[in-house]
């Protein structure tokens, strides 16, 4: 174990000897000699320990500003090397060194290769450290940027983007974005440039649909598309922003069709899936959006059914949650019931664990106030069942049981088997018959009571005033 800490302990010294002969020769060398140098430690310089590299950061973003335009190119490639270096751990000395104020300087008379390299550096500053994308706001960045990318060559285009997607991490710059004019160049950002760019820039859109007027403007502009077109490319952080985005932008009216037309049901399927519980969380959110729309009910509820018919018991819980909510949808009475999914929420009951149990008898409960809901949960054997839940279950799953039996209970056509849940062997029912009907029968003045608060008490109320 000594014998290893020495050796890395000389390592690390070593370095550090050559760090200081590399920057003794850029800083004081002929420019031949400073140029073989500077390319010499850029490509070494993934080998070398951080503690060493620190020491030479001033001197290459001096060299930026050399009067040598070679030295200058190749302190810019070097520089890029290390602020692409895993963990962005030299991201912020680089700015504090003067960078940012260097390459502004710079970028309006750079040209060609070094133009990129410029572009690739501030891209990789930005990137990985919010604090630089506050210096590069507050030194006019962003019409330095903006202004670019309306005159840009193709090969610069795609930095130019992945700089605008991370100084709109920054509100201020958001609002700067929508003022100007510049949404279209942010949506196209969701489409171009490396992936944790392309998720800024979908983060960056969902922050601004979050806002009535912007979502509107989003939906004009195509955001939709972009976005889906990262959850269908994008890792599975990438597939969650994305998501949730499309999700804020999908609650515009002019969208809840759109989005389903261009494909979304099924991709947001996978996330509810996957492995992140985000992901459900998100997907199952979108999908009550979407199923506002009955066509799109339809194609959601084919979905559920398939995830009801696995094996992934949390992807279950998750479309089980999807269809207690769309079961209140004045369209979707016909469209669970046709879906097929009435006989595997009856099976999942039957045989599922308790957390989903309570979930799909509060699914049930609400589909039993459907006639023809009502058929198909007697045809799947759900009256027995539901009886039978009396017989030790959680207060919870009794309560939703007893709300769907009264249901059962006022249909002439099965009123005669509900009634034996009222024989003295079932004294749970009878109970939770009463507090359900009082509940039933409070709601009109807890209603009443509640606009009266809200009128009249909470307006006074020294605590909101």
């Amino acid at each position: 174990m000594n014998s290893d800490l020495q050796i890395l302990e000389d390592d690390v010294t070593n370095w550090r000897e050559k760090v200081f002969r590399f920057n003794d020769v850029i800083t004081c060398g002929g420019e031949r000699r400073q140029l073989i140098a500077i390319y010499e430690f850029g490509r070494l310089s993934k080998l070398a320990p951080d503690s060493a590299i620190f020491l030479l950061v001033p001197t290459l973003v001096h060299a930026l500003t050399s009067s040598h335009p070679s030295i200058r190119e190749a302190a810019a490639f070097a520089l890029c090397r290390l602020a692409r270096r895993s963990g962005a751990p030299f991201c912020g000395i680089i700015v504090e060194n003067g960078a940012i104020i260097d390459i502004l300087g710079l970028l309006p008379e750079s040209s060609d290769r070094f133009r990129r390299l410029l572009l690739r550096l501030l891209s990789a500053l930005v990137a990985f450290h919010g604090p630089n994308r506050v210096t590069l706001a507050q030194k006019n960045g962003l019409d330095i940027v903006l202004e670019l990318i309306t005159s840009c060559s193709d090969d610069t285009r795609k930095p130019l983007l992945e700089i605008l997607s991370a100084m709109a991490m920054l509100r201020e710059v958001r609002r700067l974005v929508i003022n100007v004019g510049a949404l279209s160049f942010l949506i196209e950002a969701v489409s171009l440039g490396r992936m944790i760019s392309r998720m800024q820039a979908a983060h960056a859109i969902g922050l601004l649909g979050v806002s009535k007027r912007v979502r509107c403007m989003l939906a004009d502009s195509g955001a939709a598309l972009a976005l889906l077109q990262l959850i269908r490319e994008g890792n599975q952080s990438a597939k969650i922003t994305a998501g949730n985005a499309l999700g804020i932008i999908s609650s515009h009216v002019d969208c809840i069709r759109p989005v389903a037309e261009a494909g979304a049901i099924p991709l947001y399927t996978e996330l509810l899936e996957g492995p992140d519980p985000l992901g459900r969380e998100i997907a199952e959110d979108v999908f009550c959006i979407l199923a506002v729309a009955e066509e799109n009910a339809v194609l959601i509820a084919e979905q559920l059914v398939r995830v009801l018919r696995g094996c992934d018991e949390e992807a279950k819980s998750a479309a089980v949650d999807v269809f207690w909510n769309i079961a209140g949808y004045k369209h979707s009475v016909s469209v669970v019931r046709d879906s097929g999914a009435i006989p595997l929420l009856i099976e999942i009951l039957r045989n599922g664990n308790v957390d989903i149990r309570v979930k799909v008898m509060g699914t049930i409960a609400q589909l039993s106030y459907e006639e023809a809901n009502r058929k198909a949960l007697a045809e799947a054997g759900g009256i027995p069942l539901l009886i039978d839940l009396f017989n030790g279950a959680s207060e919870e799953l009794r309560d939703y049981a007893t709300e769907a039996l009264m249901s059962f209970g006022e249909d002439p056509t099965f009123r005669d088997l509900v009634s034996e849940a009222n024989d003295m062997n079932f004294p749970a029912f009878v109970d939770a018959s009463g507090r359900m009907n009082h509940i039933l029968t409070s709601n009109e003045d807890m209603s009443s009571s509640m606009r009266r608060l809200t009128i009249e008490q909470l307006t006074s109320d020294p605590d909101f005033s």
